[in-house]
């Protein structure tokens, strides 16, 4: 599986609690840009609305720009595609109090664009710093082993 777009930004800003793996709705010329890695997940997170999820803020460039539609926009709501029971039991854990859905990763698995989405809880400042200095820590013990 080839990472095709990554955001490095959430693993700081959020714990993960449970990962689930999407298709993602593209049209043909998004696929191309994104299999190209010119997709960003910076900025973006999914929602759930009307029994579907939806991503959110998602950077695709076009492809060809010159070739595109005019009224193309590169942050336009994609569909997710995952099953009928992750998506009930999304619905229900959403709505509880400080718990997001955000886009971990974008890859290729079989000629085939995924996103990997995270069920994640927002870290406080204390928490972050405390995972700097273990992050620091292990990098000067690493450093003298060598």
């Amino acid at each position: 599986m080839k990472t095709l777009s990554e955001n490095r930004r959430a693993r700081f800003d959020y714990d993960v609690l449970e990962k689930y793996d999407a298709g993602i709705e593209l049209r043909g010329f998004e696929a191309k840009a994104a299999v190209l890695g010119r997709a960003s997940l910076v900025g973006a997170y999914a929602t759930v609305k009307d029994g579907e999820v939806w991503l959110t803020n998602c950077d695709i460039p076009p492809y060809q720009p010159k070739n595109t539609p005019p009224d193309y926009d590169s942050k336009r709501p994609r569909r997710l595609l995952l099953k009928r029971e992750e998506i009930a039991g999304l619905i229900g854990r959403t709505k509880e109090k400080g718990l997001t859905l955000v886009p971990l990763r974008m890859y290729s698995k079989s000629h085939l664009v995924k996103v990997e989405l995270g069920l994640c809880r927002s870290r406080n400042k204390a928490d972050k710093r405390e995972n700097l200095k273990k992050k620091a820590a292990e990098r000067e013990i690493k450093r003298f082993e060598d």
